[in-house]
């Protein structure tokens, strides 16, 4: 495109509509909606079930004597994610209903089929991850009120009673909290290509703001989740069946394919946030730990995921600072990178609590004579004692994040 007096003007900046990126949510899923057509009442009838039915160990047998429904006449986005949320959360509570040591091979026919043709058109891997738990698993009780957590609910849920309620609207607090972070790109990237320094120091302005607002919400974490509850009722359920050693070779989608499929369970690295704001501030993460953050672009919505490697794509603002010279845009960008890095570490202690000191109080519990059977009496699992749901070595892995994170730092 040319100006009037010839010269090329600069390309226009991102425009977040057309990632499916939303300006009063992010990345959630605006509003989801919380029923399916009435053909799909089999389904809906489980996943209203499935906390009692997993925990009386009945999930399986009433999958078994489930139809095997047609995917076709689900229309539009909304209906096909809450049909994807719904088949997630049905097969985590169908493998992992009898704990680690009771898992199946074979996710049935039944539900493997319309579950892989769901995810196909979605293009999410047929699993639970981040983009169904959180992004699309929240409503409104009052729905005129406002989105805080006083008047959220999840949509579905799994064993866990008010923690797993807790863990997972907490989460969305801090997506929720990332919005003016996210337009915030949008401002940076296009103050850059303006050469724009004032623009640009306000939109490192307000990204900082929002990536401390970000931790503020996860402090809540302590307010509403219960360790104990966490480590040994819901972390199996999301759990995946890659680089799990409860499942070492993988789950057989009946009447998909003959061979075992492998995939990572839920993790918080599967958030677009985190690799947005990475890529815009150009933070480089070391070779393993990228290699793992990489991978669970995968289990983005992949409207997300394009977002992201457009950022990746895109003029560096780090540059521009740099080459700006200017100590008042170097601070803001540092503020940017030391409000990344105290989330980072923020994680680091809440995993600490939640899986580490839980896992030590497990063992000894696990020592007791009177330990029971199965995730629904709270038997803690094992397999991932050291490991994230997203099959990472949890704590190298967070640490090399966050060390790399401050790396990023730009020194007068």
């Amino acid at each position: 495109m040319e100006s009037s007096d010839g010269t090329e003007e600069p390309p226009l900046p991102l425009a977040l509509s057309r990632f499916q990126v939303s300006e009063e949510f992010g990345f959630l899923l605006p509003d989801p909606l919380t029923e399916l057509p009435a053909p799909y009442s089999p389904w809906m009838d489980l996943a209203r079930e499935l906390p009692q039915l997993i925990t009386g160990h009945q999930l399986r047998s009433r999958v078994h004597q489930m139809p095997q429904l047609s995917t076709q006449h689900l229309q539009g986005r909304e209906e096909l994610h809450l049909a994807h949320l719904v088949l997630s959360f049905i097969t985590m509570g169908y493998v992992w209903q009898e704990g680690e040591e009771g898992t199946v091979q074979v996710l049935p026919r039944n539900l493997a089929v319309p579950y892989w043709e769901v995810s196909q058109a979605l293009g999410l891997p047929p699993i639970l991850s981040h983009a169904d738990f959180v992004l699309a698993n929240w409503r409104r009780k009052d729905p005129n009120g406002p989105l805080e957590i006083e008047n959220l609910d999840t949509i579905i849920t799994l064993p866990g009673g008010e923690s797993l309620r807790g863990f997972i609207l907490v989460t969305l607090l801090v997506e929720k909290a990332a919005v003016p972070g996210i337009k915030a790109i949008v401002q940076a990237l296009g103050a850059t290509l303006q050469r724009d320094e004032e623009s640009l120091h306000r939109a490192l302005q307000e990204l900082a703001g929002a990536i401390g607002a970000m931790s503020q919400a996860l402090r809540r974490m302590h307010d509403y989740v219960d360790p104990e509850v966490f480590y040994s009722v819901i972390r199996i359920f999301l759990s995946g069946w890659k680089d799990n050693p409860a499942m070492p070779h993988g789950l057989i989608y009946e009447g998909v394919s003959p061979e075992p499929l492998a995939f990572s369970g839920g993790s918080a690295a599967q958030s677009s946030v985190l690799h947005a704001f990475d890529e815009l501030l150009g933070i480089c993460h070391r070779h393993d730990t990228a290699a793992f953050l990489h991978r669970m672009r995968d289990y983005m919505p992949p409207a997300h995921r394009a977002f992201v490697q457009e950022l990746r794509a895109a003029v560096s603002v780090r540059q521009c600072v740099l080459a700006a010279g200017d100590a008042r845009l170097r601070a803001a960008f540092n503020r940017c990178v030391c409000a990344l890095t105290d989330f980072r570490s923020q994680h680091i202690a809440i995993v600490t609590k939640y899986i580490a000191i839980a896992a030590t109080k497990a063992r000894a519990r696990r020592a007791e004579p009177s330990a029971s059977a199965g995730p629904s009496a709270g038997k803690p699992p094992a397999a991932l004692e050291a490991k994230g749901t997203g099959g990472s070595q949890i704590f190298s892995f967070l640490k090399s994040i966050r060390d790399s994170t401050r790396e990023g730092l730009i020194s007068a």
